[in-house]
């Protein structure tokens, strides 16, 4: 009879095979865990650099082509300001361009056109004044300036803008010396006064497209030459103390009893006039345009018979008297005292001080 191996001893042979079979696992994976890094802040960065370093290969030349960019940006802005400034300035002072594009740019940049004493004179102020001239000419009288004939005109335009705008600067320098001034409120009076003798029209519009349509101008453009007139009037007037005296010695003749057209013939600067007495040859309304309006608005002011204090009409002195009053007009006269030429004050001036010129426009 066959005997068989007892159960328990093949038992334990298998458990000590699984047994020895799960040991071996379990050291290979502790040898395993005991082989994996350890994460710490050391292996963090080295894995970073590790990454950072990989990428940098892929940046620099993104670096290197950004710098490249910026450089060739900057070099073709400079190259395009060089340009710029170098056509400008042929422009201006070699082919004496007044194209509204270089006036616009000279209304940005003060490039000079000459210096009056110890200032210089912007190029902005002679184009202003010459190209009003150019637009009226041009656009009322018909003129062709590329003909020789009218290259000729254009020539004598240009030495007149240029003589006008040294002038205003040597007005200025008087001006500041002598602490004259205009506001804007007094160039605003002056308007006013215009429109009520209908010189300019009530109508903005209307205005502003006359002042267009015959200088070019906009209303602040009239503005600010009418500033400039009132500036040299107002030095004038602040200069001229001789011409103050005569008027008011007449005027003190004249309220002790003297007769009025007997200091008109001796006194009076209007030849026109004088020998009739100071009388006006016309009937003077509000809208007539051959007096001042400060003179029309004095007369409408008094009753015949009466005679007015001094009058500053800006060129000059002014005692009007009312003979009679003929409906709505005015029989008139007057006693006039012009007063010295602004070139009185601005000769000695430039004759010190000579003024020196960036662009030859003989």
């Amino acid at each position: 009879m066959k005997v068989k191996r007892p159960r328990p001893i093949r038992a334990i042979k298998k458990q000590v095979r699984r047994q020895s079979q799960e040991k071996e696992v379990a050291t290979q994976l502790r040898e395993a865990l005991e082989t994996l890094p350890r994460i710490t802040n050391e292996t963090v960065t080295e894995h970073r650099e590790e990454i950072l370093s990989t990428a940098r290969k892929y940046i620099y030349p993104l670096q290197h082509s950004k710098h490249k960019v910026v450089i060739i940006s900057a070099s073709l802005f400079a190259a395009a300001v060089i340009i710029f400034f170098t056509y400008t300035t042929l422009a201006l002072y070699r082919f004496q361009s007044y194209s509204t594009f270089i006036y616009d740019v000279t209304q940005v940049i003060p490039f000079p056109i000459a210096k009056a004493g110890p200032n210089y004179i912007a190029y902005e102020n002679y184009l202003f004044e010459l190209r009003h001239y150019v637009h009226y000419y041009q656009t009322q009288q018909k003129i062709d300036f590329s003909t020789a004939a009218g290259q000729q005109q254009l020539d004598s335009f240009k030495k007149q803008a240029l003589q006008e705008v040294v002038d205003d600067a040597y007005i200025k320098q008087l001006s500041s010396k002598n602490r004259v001034t205009v506001s804007n409120a007094e160039v605003n009076n002056e308007v006013n006064i215009l429109r009520q003798q209908n010189l300019i029209g009530n109508n903005n519009q209307v205005f502003a497209d006359v002042l267009n349509q015959y200088w070019g101008w906009n209303i602040n453009d009239f503005k600010r030459e009418l500033k400039q007139q009132l500036l040299a009037q107002k030095l004038v007037s602040t200069l001229d103390q001789g011409t103050h005296l005569r008027a008011q010695s007449v005027l003190t003749q004249l309220n002790t009893g003297a007769d009025f057209g007997t200091l008109a013939q001796e006194y009076s600067d209007d030849s026109t006039t004088k020998n009739n007495g100071g009388q006006f040859g016309f009937l003077v309304s509000k809208t007539n345009q051959d007096l001042a309006p400060q003179t029309i608005s004095t007369l409408f002011s008094l009753k015949p018979g009466q005679i007015s204090g001094i009058i500053n009409i800006g060129t000059g002195l002014e005692i009007v008297k009312v003979i009679s009053v003929q409906g709505d007009q005015i029989q008139g006269a007057h006693i006039l005292f012009n007063f010295q030429s602004i070139n009185t004050y601005l000769a000695p001036l430039e004759a010190q001080e000579k003024p020196h010129y960036y662009a030859n426009v003989d």
